[in-house]
Order: C-alpha cells, then sequence, then structure tokens
C-alpha cells in the first residue's frame, strides 16, 4: 500500500513542478505584462498546489492529519488568481501597452466610458 502511495505523491509533484516550469517560461517568454501575469497566476498555482497535494497525501499516510495545508491549499486556489486580475487591472489603468499582436482589447470599452463619466 506505500508504494502505491508513494507513486501518486511522486505523480502529483512531477505534475507540480511541470506546471511550475511551464509557468516560468511563460514569465521568462511572454512579451507583455497581461500575458506573463496570465502565466504566472494559473501555472503558477496549478503547480503549488499539486506540490501541497502530494505534501497532503504523504504526510496523511504516515497517519498525520494536517488541515493546514488544505487550508493553505484553499487560501493559494481563491487568492492566486485574483491577485493576477487586480495587478493586470492596474498595470491597464495604468496606461500599461498591450503587446503589438494583441487582437481583441476587452477593456477598452469599459475604461472609455468611466473615463468619459469622470470627465463629466
Amino acid at each position: 500500500m506505500t508504494g502505491m502511495i508513494e507513486v501518486i505523491v511522486a505523480v502529483f509533484v512531477i505534475i507540480g513542478v511541470f506546471f511550475a516550469v511551464v509557468s516560468a517560461i511563460g514569465i521568462v517568454r511572454l512579451k507583455d505584462v497581461y500575458s506573463r501575469a496570465h502565466a504566472s497566476g494559473k501555472s503558477a498555482t496549478l503547480g503549488v498546489i499539486f506540490i501541497m497535494l502530494a505534501v497532503f497525501i504523504h504526510f496523511l499516510s504516515q497517519g498525520e492529519m494536517n488541515a493546514k495545508i488544505l487550508l493553505a491549499i484553499l487560501f493559494l486556489f481563491l487568492t492566486a488568481p485574483v491577485a493576477s486580475l487586480m495587478i493586470t487591472r492596474s498595470a491597464y489603468r495604468n496606461g500599461v501597452k498591450l503587446d503589438k499582436n494583441t487582437v481583441i482589447d476587452d477593456l477598452k470599452e469599459m475604461y472609455e466610458t468611466d473615463d468619459s463619466k469622470q470627465n463629466k
């Protein structure tokens, strides 16, 4: 039974490391702050969550139930993508330019109407 749990833990760690590496590559290779924030907000979160799940399963197999790890997973799952969203919204409101290859700017209309309301 412990061999199977070790395999599950190893698979979760490998998946977590994969997502962390993809996130790191995305942060380095992507061209604008919006794409980089997306890479760090989504895949890095998944990477950390998988690694923390592996830690939880490892300790659970040794007879130790640690609810703090589950709370940390939940906290990270809820806060990291929201923080990434707030950083990108702040960058957009401060005029950070989109990449030249960006096709659609969904926020343009929303912030143009906000600016016109403030000027009245």
